[in-house]
């Protein structure tokens, strides 16, 4: 099965330190002013990206299951609503098929039928923020810009968005942060709160995707602190220390996961119980995403994420 980033390519044609402010603070308009659910089960979310099997377009989908029936991401919140009895998703762009107006619209259409909403659209790109060649950073503002506008036409309160690497090269926080605090500023007009994720383990090293949060400070640019990704590239020491310096920095949404497997097959646990202890310290009152991303079922693996996840926050 290709990893996220190795899709990365064939998708991109779909999108042609201490915090300076108050994590928590709405008073203001120029601070995002999402009112945050304080049911704990109306807080969680599903994403889209554990079920790639089964959403079209399907050309990631692991050999085995081509063939499987597939839904549309249009379909995906009344599947998701039938299924966990979850009301909100958090679509990966890979996903969805166009961004014209009259797909976005029914998209919407789709969503609101479902009675449900949007909380995060997971945007991959592989335009490099921090590329040594203007050209290739404008194309990564434009790209965003885009996702910036579809987030904004779905009522989506945010964007997640990828460090992608300029020809593996370690990433540059100069570029970096001058890249996407011009897409924040951009972000800031529509309301769209724009995250970086602990992710990949070169681009986005959860100390570096800091700095980069510090130096563009922007309530508009957070950190999407991920419960697994880290595990996989630090020590648990270091990646539990990342965790919190990206629950020190986020705002709108956080994706747990109870495991993840390496490319060699070897499975990495998260001690969701010291995770869930980095969150409630840090005072985070936003979305909390599903993201089962290990072998197995994702539909089971969702059901068990949901139900530990209102344990540790009950």
């Amino acid at each position: 099965m290709q990893t996220r980033r190795e899709f990365l390519a064939q998708s991109a044609a779909l999108g042609a330190g201490t915090f300076l402010f108050p994590a928590l603070s709405r008073s203001s308009a120029s601070q995002p002013n999402v009112s945050f659910p304080d049911n704990p089960r109306d807080s969680i979310a599903v994403a889209s990206y554990p079920f790639r099997n089964f959403i079209s377009p399907g050309d990631y989908a692991a050999a085995a299951l081509k063939s499987t029936p597939k839904i549309e991401i249009t379909e995906f919140a009344a599947h998701i609503g039938e299924r966990f009895h979850i009301n909100k998703i958090e679509p990966w762009s890979a996903h969805f098929r166009s961004l014209e107006p009259k797909y976005l619209a029914d998209f919407g259409s789709a969503i609101e039928r479902a009675n449900a909403s949007v909380v995060n659209i997971a945007v991959d790109g592989e335009h490099s923020f921090y590329a040594m060649d203007p050209a290739e950073r404008e194309r990564a503002v434009a790209v965003n810009k885009q996702w910036v506008d579809a987030a904004a036409t779905l009522g989506s309160p945010s964007i997640r968005t990828h460090i992608a690497s300029a020809d593996n090269k370690p990433p540059d926080l100069a570029r970096s942060a001058d890249t996407l605090k011009r897409i924040a500023e951009y972000a800031a007009t529509r309301s769209v709160v724009v995250h970086l994720e602990n992710d990949d383990g070169v681009t986005e090293d959860p100390f570096f995707i800091a700095k980069v949060i510090d130096k563009v400070n922007s309530p508009w640019l957070r950190g999407l602190p991920d419960f697994g990704n880290s595990l996989m590239h630090l020590p648990p020491e270091g990646a539990y220390s990342g965790l919190e310096e990206m629950f020190s920095r986020a705002y709108g949404v956080s994706h747990v996961k109870g495991s993840e497997s390496t490319e060699k097959g070897a499975v990495v646990s998260v001690d969701l119980a010291y995770a869930f202890g980095i969150l409630k310290r840090s005072g985070y009152r936003g979305y909390l995403s599903m993201e089962y991303d290990d072998v197995g079922d994702p539909y089971r693996g969702t059901e068990q994420l949901i139900e530990k996840t209102l344990q540790y926050l009950a």
